[in-house]
């Protein structure tokens, strides 16, 4: 079965997930989420499949506002309580917590979504990555400043 080390390169690359897109790096999301299929809230088919044309990091960019002053959503992307399952050395399951928190000039600091992410990944060359996302959304604040559409999804996973 997967070692310590597996357990913890997973968990650097939920983390690194959470930094590309606080830096406002849909590109490099994209590129994480490259074989992966990512279902939205609620949905039953993914929105976003494994290798196709329009990958994670394109819906993204279509959702998430980007402020040019500095390039960002002006968001912090939490990422906790993660329980990871091994299926064997080059699978495994992974749940866990995400909390957003935005502030910008009009928007005093406050947390505007939190949820869960449930994640399918597996180990290639021996390097992790995602296989598959589905994202429960569980509280919504003021995603006002954060969105480019508006949020109507199904809430309190």
């Amino acid at each position: 079965m997967a070692d310590g080390t597996d357990y913890f390169l997973i968990l650097n690359l939920l983390h690194r997930y959470s930094d590309a897109v606080d830096r406002g790096d849909f590109a490099r999301v994209g590129e994480m989420f490259a074989h992966a299929d990512v279902y939205f809230p609620g949905e039953e088919t993914p929105s976003v499949k494994a290798g196709g044309d329009f990958d994670f990091g394109d819906a993204l960019a279509q959702w998430t506002r980007r402020y040019p002053d500095t390039g960002n959503p002006k968001t912090r992307h939490y990422c906790t309580n993660a329980i990871i399952d091994f299926d064997d050395d080059t699978h495994a399951r992974c749940q866990s917590y995400f909390l957003v928190v935005q502030a910008t000039d009009e928007l005093p600091l406050q947390p505007i979504i939190s949820g869960s992410y449930v994640d399918r990944l597996e180990k290639v060359g021996g390097e992790w990555r995602f296989t598959e996302r589905r994202e429960l959304i569980g509280q919504t604040g003021d995603l006002s400043a954060h969105l480019l559409q508006t949020f109507e999804g199904p809430t309190g996973e």
